[in-house]
């Protein structure tokens, strides 16, 4: 018998094309608002053996003298955007192209493509087992968090923000405040952060703080990746609701929205921490379904070098139906590398009925506080009375029992409410 890995049931065996995005080795995406240090931290991460790729200072490159960037910039905009030196004119090249919407696509059809494709050679380059970290300082306002397998967002107050770009850039107070204002805020960079470094206080702080993530998070991350590295067994420990569930849902999510394209028929946040306010095991259950397991091993690599390897082994849900036909609860199972942020992803054909359960058990317990609590109760009582097993299947094969009768109640529920997935 195997973990309980599985629910319903348990387990028995906008930029341009970016071809960097597809590379194996892990990926960090780092970024933060102007003024809070993003440079600090790219730098310890290199000390530690971190490949760095910086996104400011390739889009540099791509228009320096002599390259047919920046010939192609002269063309679009006009030789005034020349220093006298034959260099770009910055300040020159921002009136003209930021004049218009026309303008600023113009400018980002002859750079961006280019950066894209440096990027892609670098990352080339880079060993299989590198760690690579990309620095992009408008990585939220492109969208691009998706296609790492980690975001780590470097910020400050605001007020530290300024008096760094007042004193260290050479900027005015009302100049500083305005290109804060123009990015994207704290909340949105939260949003995709996996990691969030303040980097407002004394600087051994954040190099402590990158120092840990490094050797606790990054490493592991990768070897975990690269070596398709299952995670070890957990004890059925229990823990109160974390509110931030849905949302590291939600990342992850986005992460296999990107690798499984056109093949996924819908994406959901399923299990006990999808429920509000129920207690679970600190691991994140996620469906994704598609339309027949062909295409679940279609893109079984794709998932795996997005972040998610899959498992070996066969891989079935308990039956429910009393059905004998083969194959009817198979599904693909594949795990989370990232260790800090264990997740279990059920792939799971929409021809078989596994899907459409695993969607009415999180809606019933969402909709009738009593069999919530009576779940929570359960799951609790469970916890305690295995927590010393080192392992959790006596802990689901227990459980099994209130969940195989559950099921039958909250289809009776799904009768009466007309509910549908």
């Amino acid at each position: 018998m195997t973990p309980d890995l599985s629910w319903p049931g348990r387990v028995v065996r906008r930029w341009p094309a970016r071809d960097w995005l597809n590379a194996a080795m892990l990926r960090v995406g780092l970024t933060g608002g102007i003024g809070a240090g993003k440079s600090t931290v790219a730098a310890r991460l290199v000390e530690h053996g971190a490949v760095l790729i910086d996104a400011d200072r390739l889009a540099r490159e791509v228009v320096a003298p002599g390259t047919d960037g920046l010939a192609e910039v002269v063309a679009a905009f006009g030789a005034e955007v020349l220093a006298p030196d034959g260099s770009l004119d910055r300040p020159a090249l921002a009136a003209r192209a930021f004049a218009d919407e026309d303008s600023r696509r113009t400018l980002n059809a002859i750079v961006h493509p280019r950066v894209g494709a440096r990027t892609a050679e670098l990352m080339a380059e880079a060993a299989p087992d590198a760690i690579v970290v990309h620095d992009v300082p408008l990585l939220v306002e492109n969208g691009l968090a998706p296609h790492y397998h980690l975001v780590v967002v470097v910020d400050a107050d605001e007020e530290v923000r300024v008096r760094r770009l007042v004193e260290y850039r050479g900027m005015t107070e009302e100049d500083a405040r305005a290109r804060i204002a123009a990015q994207a805020g704290a909340a949105q960079r939260r949003a995709v952060a996996d990691v969030w470094l303040d980097n407002g206080a004394a600087r051994d702080i954040v190099l402590a703080d990158v120092d840990a993530l490094w050797a606790d998070r990054l490493v592991p991350f990768e070897a975990n990746l690269r070596l398709r590295k299952p995670r070890p067994p957990r004890s059925p420990m229990v823990v109160p609701p974390d509110p931030s569930w849905p949302a590291q849902a939600e990342r992850a999510l986005a992460r296999i929205r990107v690798a499984a394209g056109d093949r996924a028929v819908r994406l959901d946040h399923i299990g006990s921490t999808a429920v509000p306010g129920l207690p679970a095991k600190d691991v994140l259950d996620l469906q994704l379904t598609v339309p027949t397991l062909a295409d679940a091993d279609a893109i079984a690599e794709v998932l795996s070098d997005a972040g998610f390897p899959r498992a070996e082994g066969h891989w079935c849900d308990d039956p429910q139906d009393g059905a004998t036909e083969p194959g009817r609860w198979d599904k693909r199972f594949h795990f989370g590398a990232d260790p800090a942020r264990p997740v279990n992803l059920h792939v799971r054909s929409a021809e078989g009925p596994a899907w459409r359960l695993a969607l009415l058990f999180r809606d019933w317990l969402r909709a009738e506080p009593d069999e919530l609590a009576a779940y929570a109760a359960a799951k609790r009582r469970l916890a305690e009375a295995h927590a010393g097993d080192g392992t959790v299947e006596p802990y689901t094969e227990e459980k099994q029992g209130w969940i195989d009768a559950a099921f039958r109640r909250a289809a009776g529920w799904a009768e009466r409410t007309g509910w549908r997935p």
